[in-house]
């Protein structure tokens, strides 16, 4: 018998061992992911704790930790079998955000002024529910089920589509929710929130404000080889810098994310490993880096917080929009940009229409084609913060297709050649979603117009 409970108690010891040195240092950034994730689904788009842990949350690891949600403090604690309490705090117009200990939840904070004017128009220039239209041109029976097949079947989970929304000639023709998910709810982006940056500097660039072209303005790169580094080399994510986005692992992301208190210095820091230009490298750090220059483009941090809003998102109505900030008040431009399915669909008709909405030039044409124009070493895949079927990623789907991308395969793509926008919201990505089928699913639905 001792020596039974002498082997078990040695497995017990091998057991502790390899989980400290294998997933230890990972509890961390797992109870950190899941308090921000509680705070956010909680508070910005009233999920409850239940349906948040069962999907938001449900990812190998993440779904370890213990959440706790504060109501009347607004707050988000989360654990992982008692070890690396973490906590978010949700603030009204900031969205919520990872705290550590040394953060004071009692300082006073500043706000994004916004502007929501009710329009007579119907979706998607006003608040009016868009009208029945039928367009003699699309087989509406082949379209719904296309729309219908990138959902799950009663009591499946690989596909686990939240909505999707496709728009033809600026008309609604398809629009269907997950259970639990409707026209109101408001769905992170992610990484979709990088396409709502590179449009910041667009709008500097047509006011003329600034020259992409210039060297980047980061006093800390003028004495080395990065000072020959210029905004159109981070918005193509080939300025050389060193940086590593790989999210099944701790890395640069995952820890600029989870523990930085200001994101902007994560990839600014990073050394150059290569001539900016020549190497092509996707890096959340470079959009964070880029919000921090937009910070700096304004006299107060009041202007910052409401150029987002008051230059482009509150101005094409995506009113439902928060984009939340770190623990220094930057916005976090890489990831954290909350919206509904419509909204989201605003942003791709707004590069559909060549930078005009409604008849405002809010972006030069010369823009939107900037953006979807290949970068250098790339393959075709990339352009300014968006990505490209340019290299025939979607081979059933017209190469000019662009789209903005985010993790768990969030969506807006944008075909101007069949003039529409598909936006698709879940929590899956290209392995275990058929993107390629929904689109040219979706496309074949529609006749070309005569």
């Amino acid at each position: 018998m001792k020596k039974t409970f002498k082997f078990f108690g040695f497995v017990l010891l091998l057991f502790l061992v390899y989980f400290g040195i294998t997933s230890y240092p990972k509890l961390d950034l797992i109870s950190g992911f899941s308090a921000k994730s509680v705070a956010s689904g909680h508070f910005i788009d009233h999920r409850t704790l239940d349906l948040i842990e069962k999907s938001d949350n449900d990812i190998k690891l993440i779904n370890l930790a213990k959440n706790k949600i504060n109501e009347s403090a607004t707050t988000v604690t989360s654990s992982v079998f008692g070890f690396k309490e973490r906590k978010a705090i949700y603030r009204v117009g900031l969205g919520a955000t990872l705290i550590n200990d040394d953060f004071d939840i009692s300082t006073p904070y500043k706000i994004p002024k916004r502007s929501q004017q009710n329009s007579d128009l119907a979706f998607p220039y006003g608040d009016k529910e868009p009208k029945d239209t039928v367009f003699s041109n699309i087989d509406y029976e082949k379209l719904a089920k296309a729309v219908a097949n990138a959902f799950d079947e009663k009591g499946k989970k690989s596909k686990r589509t939240r909505s999707l929304l496709v728009i033809y000639k600026d008309k609604i023709i398809a629009e269907k929710y997950d259970t639990g998910f409707d026209k109101n709810s408001k769905i992170l982006g992610w990484s979709m929130t990088k396409s709502i940056t590179s449009a910041l500097f667009g709008v500097l660039q047509k006011e003329r404000k600034l020259d992409i072209y210039k060297p980047a303005p980061v006093p800390e790169w003028a004495n080395d080889e990065r000072s020959k580094i210029t905004i159109n080399d981070l918005l193509h994510m080939n300025s050389g810098l060193e940086w590593k986005e790989d999210y099944t692992t701790i890395c640069d992301a995952t820890k600029m994310l989870f523990q930085a208190e200001d994101m902007t210095q994560s990839q600014l820091v990073k050394p150059a490993k290569f001539k900016p230009n020549t190497h092509w490298n996707y890096s959340s750090g470079t959009t964070n880096l880029l919000s921090g220059i937009l910070r700096r483009q304004f006299k107060t941090y009041q202007e910052y917080l409401d150029f987002w809003y008051s230059a482009l998102i509150d101005k094409i109505g995506m009113h439902s929009m928060v984009v939340e900030t770190d623990m220094k008040g930057n916005f976090v431009g890489s990831s954290y940009g909350w919206a509904t399915t419509r909204d989201w669909s605003k942003f791709g008709l707004l590069y559909l229409h060549k930078g005009n909405w409604n008849g405002n030039q809010i972006l030069e044409e010369s823009w939107v084609k900037y953006a979807a124009t290949p970068t250098n070493d790339s393959h075709g895949v990339y352009g300014a913060h968006f990505w490209l079927n340019a290299g025939g990623k979607y081979k059933d789907v017209p190469r000019d297709l662009f789209s903005c991308n985010g993790f768990q395969g969030q969506r807006i793509f944008i075909i101007p050649s069949c003039n529409m926008v598909i936006v698709r919201m879940g929590l899956t990505e290209d392995s275990n979603f058929y993107f390629n089928g929904l689109l040219r699913d979706i496309i074949g639905s529609v006749r070309k117009s005569q």
